[in-house]
């Protein structure tokens, strides 16, 4: 029961950790003549974008301060008019090209049809709503071109977000800053591993995409997968706070659960797969283990809180019935106890994550932490308990990684700090 507490006071501990005594940040950054760019293929996986392709492919024709890449769109069945501006984008720009897949198989089967046309060297997956920072290219690559880079598989970058107009929106900038801003700072200074990349935005090596098989296409979270395949053959992963992209979050209650409902699944899929692993070697990758723990814990807690819910309404309803005040107030008070030292221990470790997290320029949305902290973590804790079944369905080959199309609300403009 006290999971949410000891686990942000290990997040807040962990971030100072990050901050204070890892040694191996990027702190300087090397120019890359042009005449010695690597090859960099942003891929772009579709499916009815016809919202935000646009937007979308002219930026990073015009905006990204590198030379030497190209652009590879996979139109994964898109069903609205995405070919058609697909299409009209081709004859403006000449590094951008298309590859149709006619059926809808999901981004991950995309994304390894991708891999065969790819001409780069290293792949950038870019998700259609989604804009890296006009630095990223060249940032990415001073990741991995470094001597002692030779082994790194992927470099995640710092997610933030462009639509926060609504609480939804403003209350996951917060979210963002506690997943990043501690969650990964913590990981990979502390545990030297990271437990999923940021999908929407992550520079991988070719070669190490091939070494593992490309992506699981049965999984509903390709990022937590490959992440951990990664690992599992002993590739390195980097965290590279100092690299900022923007991606379209949902707006409205029922698109935020199919979200988190897809996250939990995958979380839980990536468990089930990795559970003979780490029983059998729980020592070879300590960090990995710690990690697998943290999410056995996260799922415990998950079907524990809402039973305990159940009860301790049950109980009430029946104290209240049997005029047993006292009891009642006994239970009330010890259940503010209770959640007082959760929304402390959230405090700490969703402020001193957007103190830290791209410098404090997301401070002013620390007022919307409260939110953030009883309808989010309530929330997943529902996709957790509501999605273990089709997760186990999906460990026994009944898995699908098709997509729904997004149910976009803007053109793709964004708020930048």
């Amino acid at each position: 029961m006290t999971y949410p507490i000891i686990g942000s006071l290990s997040w807040f501990i962990g971030v100072l950790y990050y901050k204070y005594l890892f040694k191996h940040k990027q702190t300087e950054w090397i120019d890359i003549p042009t005449e010695i760019e690597p090859m960099i293929t942003i891929m772009v996986p579709a499916h009815n974008e016809e919202i935000t392709i646009n937007h979308t492919i002219n930026y990073l024709m015009t905006e990204m301060n590198y030379s030497n890449y190209e652009v590879l769109v996979l139109d994964d069945g898109s069903t609205d008019k995405t070919p058609e501006i697909l299409k009209t984008l081709m004859r403006k720009y000449e590094k951008l090209r298309v590859i149709r897949i006619e059926e809808n198989k999901g981004k991950a089967h995309a994304f390894n049809v991708g891999v065969a046309f790819a001409k780069g060297e290293f792949i950038l997956s870019n998700d259609a709503d989604t804009v890296p920072e006009p630095d990223a290219l060249w940032k990415y690559i001073n990741y991995f071109i470094k001597q002692e880079s030779f082994n790194i598989a992927a470099v995640t970058a710092n997610m933030d977000v462009k639509n926060r107009t609504t609480i939804l929106g403003k209350s996951q900038t917060v979210e963002f800053s506690s997943i990043v801003g501690i969650i990964k700072r913590t990981q990979a200074g502390v545990l030297g591993s990271l437990y999923a990349y940021s999908g929407a935005n992550t520079m991988y090596r070719k070669a190490a995409l091939i070494d593992v098989g490309l992506f699981r296409q049965d999984r509903a979270t390709e990022d937590i997968s490959i992440a951990w395949d990664h690992q599992c053959k002993d590739w390195l992963a980097v965290f590279a706070p100092d690299i900022l992209f923007y991606m379209e979050v949902p707006e409205s209650l029922r698109m935020l659960y199919r979200q988190r409902r897809r996250w939990a699944k995958g979380g839980t899929e990536v468990w089930l797969t990795n559970v003979k692993l780490i029983v059998q070697n729980p020592f070879k990758h300590i960090g990995r283990t710690v990690m697998f723990i943290d999410q056995t814990l996260s799922i415990m807690w998950s079907f524990v809180f809402w039973l305990a819910s159940f009860l301790f309404i049950v109980l009430l309803l029946h104290s209240l019935m049997e005029g047993d005040m006292e009891r009642v107030y006994r239970m009330l008070t010890m259940n503010a106890i209770f959640v007082s030292f959760e929304m402390i221990a959230g405090v700490l470790q969703l402020g001193i994550s957007m103190i830290i997290d791209n410098h404090g320029k997301k401070l002013k949305y620390f007022l919307f932490s409260p939110f953030y902290m009883l309808l989010f973590w309530m929330m997943n804790a529902l996709t957790i308990v509501t999605t273990f079944i089709p997760a186990i369905r999906t460990i026994l080959g009944h898995g699908d990684g098709t997509w729904q199309s997004p149910e976009r609300q803007n053109d793709g403009d964004f708020v930048s700090e």
